[in-house]
């Protein structure tokens, strides 16, 4: 019989009784997919030494950063209330392809499914779901050219920032879903990072601001 291999960790960056929050690594899901070597992901490392830990939202595999990890029913609830009524504020850190002019501007883009073509995302102006990122220029590096963002999403719709940047000219580098094959090849990981999270703490609703700098 094989033995079995010890889970890996995950960091954490902030614990109490009533919820973790985790910066999650790359490359890892946050929930289990379909088949046997999809089972290691966010959730189920944790349960080992946090077995009440819940998922009340995610990060898609390529994405690095901060995930609330509920400890209790009560906690789940009273966070996935504040993310439905939209009083949880996210800050994204990305690193686009090119060079952004404008220092700060807005997308407003409806998002579906591209059914034929899923996991990916599309504009639809006749059936996509409303999808607003606000960005702020950081740096821009005329060396590389590419440009270092902090983005801020409205909405929470799947892929938002990574279609939204598609649809500004500006791909996030590393993204293989969505970039040309030449911004792909310039990272080995998608330079998109959760970087900030600012929302009510449920049992003292006091507000909790919790940070994870960029790791790129």
């Amino acid at each position: 019989m094989t033995p079995s291999l010890p889970t890996p960790s995950v960091p954490l960056v902030y614990q109490d009784d009533a919820l973790l929050i985790a910066n999650k690594p790359s490359g890892l899901l946050t929930v289990p997919g379909r088949g046997p070597e999809k089972q290691d992901c966010l959730i189920n490392r944790l349960l080992v030494s946090h077995p009440n830990s819940r998922i009340v939202h995610r990060l898609d595999q390529p994405t690095s950063g901060i995930v609330i990890v509920p400890q209790s029913y009560e906690a789940l609830r009273h966070i996935g209330r504040q993310f439905e009524t939209r009083q949880v504020s996210k800050r994204y850190i990305a690193v686009v392809a090119g060079i952004i002019e404008q220092d700060e501007g807005s997308v407003e883009l409806p998002l579906i499914c591209d059914w034929p073509n899923r996991p990916k995302q599309m504009v639809d102006w006749d059936n996509g779901k409303a999808a607003i990122t606000h960005y702020r220029v950081l740096a821009r590096d005329t060396d590389t050219q590419q440009t270092r963002v902090a983005l801020t999403p409205v909405t929470g719709r799947s892929h938002q920032l990574r279609v939204h940047m598609l649809e500004l000219g500006h791909p996030i580098v590393g993204d293989t879903l969505y970039a040309p094959e030449a911004v792909i090849a310039a990272s080995n990981r998608l330079l998109l990072h959760a970087e900030r999270i600012n929302f009510e703490h449920p049992i003292s609703a006091e507000p909790l601001t919790i940070e994870s700098l960029a790791p790129f």
